[in-house]
C-alpha cells in the first residue's frame, strides 16, 4: 500500500481560521447585543448559532483533508449508500401533459393573416430603403452620422 500523501494547503487553512474567527466574532457581538438594553432572545439565539457555524466550518475542513488523503474512507462511503431511488408510491404521480388544441384551423387561419399583416407592414417600412447607402446610422435622433468607409 502507498504510503497517505500529506498536503498542506495554507490559503485554504487560513480561510477556515477567518471563517471560524468571523463567526466567533459574530457570537461576541451578538451576545454583547443580548446584554445590552435593547437585547432580545433573538439576539441571544444568534449568539449561539454562530459558534456551532464555527465548528461546522472546522469539522468540514477536517473531512475534507479526511476524505482527500484516505482512500479506504471513501470506498466506505460509498459502500454505505443506502438507498438509491424512490419507492413507488411515495410521490405523487405527474400530471398528464396538456392535450394541443383540437380546433387547428381557427388557429391557423388567425396566424396566416397575422403573418400576412406582418409581411405588409414590413413591406412598407421605410427604414428597408436606405437612399444614402453610404450612411451607417439614418435614424435622426442619434448624433452617430459617420460613414461606413471612414
Amino acid at each position: 500500500m502507498a504510503p497517505i500523501k500529506h498536503r498542506h494547503r495554507p490559503a485554504l487553512i487560513v480561510l477556515v481560521i477567518v471563517a471560524a474567527l468571523a463567526c466567533l466574532a459574530l457570537a461576541w457581538w451578538q451576545w454583547d447585543r443580548f446584554e445590552s438594553s435593547s437585547g432580545t432572545g433573538q439576539n441571544l439565539g444568534y449568539a449561539l448559532q454562530w459558534p456551532a457555524f464555527a465548528i461546522f466550518v472546522v469539522y468540514a475542513y477536517r473531512r475534507f483533508v479526511v476524505l482527500e488523503s484516505d482512500p479506504v474512507e471513501v470506498l466506505k462511503l460509498q459502500s454505505n449508500k443506502g438507498m438509491t431511488e424512490i419507492p413507488d408510491g411515495v410521490l405523487p404521480p405527474r400530471p398528464a401533459p396538456a392535450s394541443p388544441p383540437t380546433d387547428d384551423s381557427l388557429e391557423s387561419g388567425q396566424l396566416a393573416e397575422y403573418n400576412q399583416i406582418l409581411a405588409e407592414l414590413a413591406g412598407n417600412d421605410p427604414r428597408q430603403t436606405d437612399p444614402d447607402p453610404e450612411m451607417v446610422d439614418t435614424d435622426p435622433h442619434t448624433n452617430n452620422t459617420q460613414r461606413s468607409n471612414q
